[in-house]
């Protein structure tokens, strides 16, 4: 037993270890030397639990898919309608992108599809957020707007968010994601539901920052910027 657990935790070291190497250097560069060195591992060892560098970049978009099935599914049974859902697993997902390397490189594993039969961590995405659209379209709470065109805009923007936030972390900011929801929102949302939908992400989804009596801002509230338009501290990110 305790050699099962030595040998899952070094799996678990190489395939960390393989998307931090993969998230700095792009997958075409990093080296197998350069994940087992950070990993602390010989190379013998890496290549006793993954045969090649296609093997552990697998095993990476494996284990983001993992986390970001277990993401879109921690708000689904704390009640609240599709479209607040939608927002608050929105935020989360921005948040673990820039916390979580190893959801961070499945994405841009991805993106690159590196290997045949790669997994699509962004068709994934897709698929949920048009289902979440759909039942929101079901419960009354969206607009006229149909759900497969709303799918398209939430997914270009939020991948685009990703893709910006390699170089920029503010792009993944809550302050980032909010001022999209309030964009949105208002098209979105049907004008009925407007009101009970949270653009900052309702309570559950509130960081711990943010004191749990405090109420964000809603969709149709302004959040006030400091400087120049578009600017922020004299980054790009809004």
């Amino acid at each position: 037993m305790a050699k099962q657990e030595r040998a899952l935790r070094t799996r678990e070291a190489l395939i960390k270890s393989a998307a931090t190497v993969f998230d700095r250097d792009g997958f075409s560069v990093a080296s197998l030397s350069a994940i087992s060195s950070l990993a602390g591992v010989s190379n013998g060892a890496l290549h006793f639990h993954f045969t090649s560098k296609a093997a552990l970049a697998a095993s990476v978009e494996d284990a983001a898919a993992d986390r970001l099935n277990r993401l879109i599914g921690v708000h689904e049974d704390t009640g609240g309608n599709a479209l607040q859902l939608l927002v608050d697993t929105s935020h989360d997902l921005a948040r673990r992108l820039a916390d979580d390397v190893v959801l961070r490189a499945g994405f841009e594993l991805s993106r690159q599809q590196v290997r045949v039969g790669s997994r699509d961590l962004h068709h994934e995405w897709h698929q949920w957020v048009e289902g979440t659209l759909k039942r929101a379209k079901g419960e009354g709470v969206l607009s006229a707007v149909s759900p497969e065109a709303a799918a398209a805009s939430v997914v270009a923007a939020t991948t685009g968010f990703e893709v910006l936030g390699m170089h920029d972390p503010r792009w993944l900011s809550d302050r980032t994601i909010t001022r999209f929801w309030q964009l949105l929102l208002p098209r979105l949302a049907a004008a009925s539901a407007l009101g009970d939908v949270e653009a900052a992400g309702s309570r559950t989804s509130v960081p711990a920052s943010v004191p749990r009596g405090a109420r964000p801002p809603r969709a149709t509230e302004t959040v006030r910027t400091v400087g120049a338009p578009g600017k922020d501290r004299g980054g790009t990110a809004p």
